[in-house]
């Protein structure tokens, strides 16, 4: 923010005001509320995040101060607004990793080709090279593992393959109809409408870093 654009200690304190103002509204609505999820509880928990992201900014830019808040992102699920009994259900599965030990992927794909030739096939292209591709191949080594085993099972054994762990996450989302054989595989993704899941379960370093171990946590719009 340039100099001639700078707020001013008003509107720092202003913004204070705000965020006293949209916490006094948080509390009574969540005093108020009608059940786990009362609309109003939402409203006022968005107008509260609001508020304190304002104030963190014009702290900043005004004092190059922050505040020990953790301002919620734009990741959070919307109210949901699909059928109240879902007759169909989508299931979207997200895991993150990183290629920890290139040497070891490249060990253990090679390990799998050289039992199953098969395996190299699929995942290099026919010939009699394939192989020996695998095991020099980060890329071909992935599609060896990840053709071999089922996610959860690379999940549980990860670091046998020399893969770290990052964020992961599972969205159950309520669908009208069950889709047609083939209906979504060429834009998989396209379809996931946020307000039409049901609950969602994030597994993340942050979790482990406040609790302290591993969890399985359900996302909500409150934290």
């Amino acid at each position: 923010m340039s100099d001639a654009a700078q707020p001013s200690a008003a509107e720092v304190r202003a913004a204070a005001e705000a965020v006293k103002a949209a916490l006094d509204r948080h509390l009574d609505a969540v005093e108020r509320r009608s059940g786990q999820d009362d609309p109003a509880v939402y409203a006022a928990f968005d107008e509260l995040a609001a508020a304190a992201e304002l104030y963190d900014e014009l702290l900043y830019d005004t004092y190059d101060e922050v505040t020990p808040f953790e301002i919620p992102g734009s990741d959070t699920l919307p109210a949901y607004a699909g059928p109240e009994e879902p007759s169909a259900l989508s299931v979207l599965i997200r895991r993150d990793y990183t290629v920890a030990e290139p040497q070891r992927l490249l060990h253990q794909a090679q390990r799998i080709a050289d039992l199953d030739p098969d395996a190299a096939d699929g995942a290099v292209g026919n010939g009699a090279d394939a192989a020996a591709v695998v095991g020099s191949s980060v890329h071909a080594a992935l599609g060896v593992l990840f053709g071999e085993f089922e996610p959860d099972e690379i999940a549980s054994r990860h670091k046998e393959f020399g893969l770290e762990e990052g964020d992961s996450t599972l969205w159950v989302a309520a669908t009208d109809d069950p889709a047609e054989p083939g209906e979504w595989l060429s834009a998989p993704f396209d379809q996931a409408d946020p307000q039409r899941v049901v609950c969602r379960f994030d597994v993340s370093a942050v979790f482990d870093e406040e609790l302290g171990d591993d969890v399985l946590e359900p996302l909500d719009h409150e934290g």
